[in-house]
């Protein structure tokens, strides 16, 4: 028996895994619906992640889909948050997750069973309806994941207790009426941040962003005009990434992001070329800066009454209302200090998955990832290979080796491009699902394929990683792979070509517009 926190995206495939291998789960959410954070309420709602309503996927529905299920073909190559809803409806449906889904029912606690030493059980009390109820479960898979507990690091701002105007962290923000004529200061430059400032220079009288380390800026639309990640995702540019010395890797993502715009230009520059963020994901930004709406300040050196000290800027900038994107911090108020250690923001946890230091392999956290790339493939990855695990199937290496190298991800941070990311959260989308892969047996061979069908191992190896790759062989082998591999692209045009003049061609050579990504 398993019990599962949460029926988000991790939740649901949590749930799916374990019925695949022949466990028992049961999942509890503690709202009347699934969906997670792509449920949009226009309330927030206490321990829930919260969205505004124009919130889009940044990754397309061809790299999101769960490894078995592909989006509709209809259904638009980056989905608004409802179409997504939509699709885990869907996937549930088709699953029959819903009877396994307990509503209304939040986890209280999760302790180790008396004899959890010899057993690996575990005792977990929900409540539902006022009512407390006392489980016990053979192992437990959390997925509550990490957009519920907003980081607003206040002290860190001087100035911020005499700032006469209104302030609010990003998770608050909805609607950008409340923007109305006024002049705003986004804190923080993540994917939230550069959103909700492109909505508030609409209606604002002025939209500033602060930020201390800028960031590369990629188009959804990318080269050719095909879905960024399914350009970048694959197998050859993940060689390249992975492999390029430090200086030519910069040299080169320099050169492409800034084929769209010179970022120096528009102040978005990073810093230290050398400790970057990850890209992100806007389509308006550049323009929006071009024509005024919106301006690129350093960091905040100091708030005043009702204005804002930016550092290297001798002028005060007045602001009406600040918008803090800063960020989330994890959080397990259900579960003892002493499972799970958090420092920094960072869980140390084996392959981002498993505490290092239980006697039994009976708990694992999904979803607790920031990859570059989609976290649906990733999460429902991270289920196949746990509820193996939980099965005796998959075996842990010993305790030191999984602690030797949580230690070392702290200290040497993920690559990409040769550059090294400073957050232990990140880490390269398809090594890292290459990796879980390998550990149940699924992890496509390409030189294997190139024998036997020469045509899906091209495909493989210079077209898109999609999740269906992971499904050619091994447990949980899917006949509609191979199939959903070779489609991939009609899906994705689909919706697009909508319009087709007379006499022109419906041909296209996707897989030669990563060469041209080099070139």
């Amino acid at each position: 028996r398993v019990a599962v926190v949460g029926a988000g995206v991790s939740g649901l495939a949590a749930t799916k895994c374990c019925l695949d291998e022949g466990l028992q789960p049961t999942c509890f959410e503690q709202s009347q619906d699934i969906g997670g954070v792509w449920r949009y309420t226009e309330h927030i709602e206490a321990g829930r992640p919260s969205l505004y309503p124009s919130v889009i996927s940044n990754t397309s529905k061809e790299m999101s889909a769960f490894s078995d299920f592909p989006f509709p073909e209809h259904f638009p190559v980056f989905l608004p948050n409802a179409l997504l809803l939509d699709y885990l409806r869907r996937y549930a449906e088709h699953f029959s997750l819903r009877e396994h889904i307990s509503f209304g029912s939040t986890v209280v606690s999760i302790r180790k069973h008396p004899d959890f030493a010899t057993t690996g059980q575990w005792n977990v009390v929900t409540e539902a309806g006022g009512k407390q109820t006392s489980h016990v479960f053979d192992a437990v898979m959390v997925c509550n994941g990490n957009f519920s507990e907003p980081s607003l690091p206040l002290q860190c701002f001087p100035g911020i207790e005499r700032f006469r105007g209104q302030y609010f962290h990003s998770r608050q923000y909805k609607h950008p009426d409340v923007f109305q004529g006024k002049r705003v200061l986004v804190v923080g430059m993540g994917n939230s941040g550069v959103d909700i400032a492109v909505e508030a220079s609409r209606v604002a009288a002025k939209v500033t962003i602060s930020t201390s380390r800028g960031a590369w800026l990629l188009s959804r639309v990318f080269e050719r005009g095909y879905p960024w990640d399914m350009i970048l995702n694959t197998r050859l540019m993940s060689l390249i990434k992975t492999n390029l010395p430090g200086p030519l890797s910069w040299w080169l993502i320099n050169y492409k992001v800034n084929r769209w715009f010179n970022h120096e230009n528009y102040g978005l520059q990073p810093e230290n070329s050398w400790l970057v963020r990850e890209p992100i994901l806007n389509d308006d930004l550049p323009s929006y800066i071009l024509t005024g709406r919106i301006t690129i300040r350093p960091g905040v050196k100091e708030f005043k009454d009702n204005s804002v000290l930016f550092h290297n800027c001798p002028e005060e900038e007045p602001i009406d209302i600040v918008v803090f994107c800063t960020g989330y911090t994890i959080s397990f108020p259900f579960l003892e200090e002493s499972i799970i250690r958090v420092e920094n923001k960072h869980a140390s946890l084996y392959k981002y998955v498993f505490p290092t230091h239980l006697q039994k392999p009976t708990l694992a956290v999904l979803g607790l990832i920031k990859p570059l790339g989609a976290i649906m493939p990733v999460a429902e990855m991270q289920a196949r290979w746990v509820s193996r695990v939980f099965k005796g199937l998959c075996q842990l290496p010993p305790q030191s080796v999984m602690e030797k190298e949580v230690n070392e991800k702290k200290k040497n941070q993920v690559q990409w491009f040769g550059l090294t990311f400073d957050e232990v959260l990140k880490t390269e989308w398809l090594v890292y699902l290459d990796t879980l892969a390998s550990f149940i047996g699924a992890k496509p061979s390409v030189l294997g394929l190139l024998c036997s069908d020469p045509w899906l191992a091209l495909t493989i190896f210079f077209g898109p990683c999609s999740p269906y790759q992971y499904r050619l062989g091994g447990p949980g082998r899917w006949e509609g792979a191979r199939q959903a591999i070779l489609t991939q692209w009609d899906r994705t045009l689909k919706p697009t070509r909508t319009r087709v003049p007379a006499g022109s061609s419906s041909s296209f050579l996707p897989l030669l517009t990563v060469v041209g990504f080099l070139l």
